[in-house]
């Protein structure tokens, strides 16, 4: 129906999450209809992304240094660390302006239906630095879904033993939802109503 070039790009587009063929038709033929260098700017710019984000040595959020600005940043309260599933999940937290912590990302949440176990996070990374024994207070922030809470239980069992006090955000974020979605309000509230677990 379309030319090769075109198709293809229609292709890689719908290989998007939440963009279905029709939004993928769309975008390509915006992206048509954009003057060359700006589509030049587009695709220079997804190739920078990809050539220097990384994750950070210690925290495993996204970052183009290492470690990143808020390991090294000197203010941040480095007795507290606050574990996320996901690295959108950290800048949700940030737009709170209420945490002056440090984070862990975990790049997930344990789900054994979908193969996902302990091994496979950033787990062992994060009872490294809890052992260390500067870390006075790990907050739990992992999403309030069955897979969320599974995970958070996991981590109160194996970090409560080493002495440290462990929390979980309250459930001012809805059930089901992710945090990346939630207002900063709603955030700040939970962040404030952790409770020990």
């Amino acid at each position: 129906m379309y030319a090769e070039p075109l198709a293809r790009l229609i292709e890689e587009l719908s290989k998007m999450p939440t963009v279905g063929p029709k939004t993928a038709q769309r975008l390509a033929f915006y992206i048509l209809r954009m003057p060359k260098e700006d589509a030049e700017r587009l695709s220079q710019a997804i190739l920078d992304a990809k050539a220097r984000i990384h994750y950070c040595s210690i925290c495993f959020h996204i970052t183009d240094v290492d470690p990143c600005a808020t390991c090294t940043h000197p203010t941040r309260n480095r007795s507290m660390i606050c574990v996320v599933e996901d690295p959108r999940d950290v800048l949700a937290m940030e737009r709170t302006r209420e945490y002056r912590g440090l984070y862990h990302v975990l790049h997930g949440a344990i789900s054994p239906l979908d193969g996902v176990g302990p091994d496979d996070l950033k787990i062992k990374e994060l009872l490294d630095r809890v052992k260390t024994g500067e870390v006075q207070e790990v907050i739990v922030a992992t999403n309030p879904r069955v897979e969320g809470e599974a995970t958070a239980i996991y981590l109160a069992k194996i970090i409560k033993p080493l002495g440290v006090k462990v929390t979980r955000i309250a459930h001012g974020v809805p059930v089901g939802g992710d945090l990346e979605y939630a207002d900063e309000v709603t955030l700040a509230k939970a962040l404030e109503g952790r409770r020990e677990m």
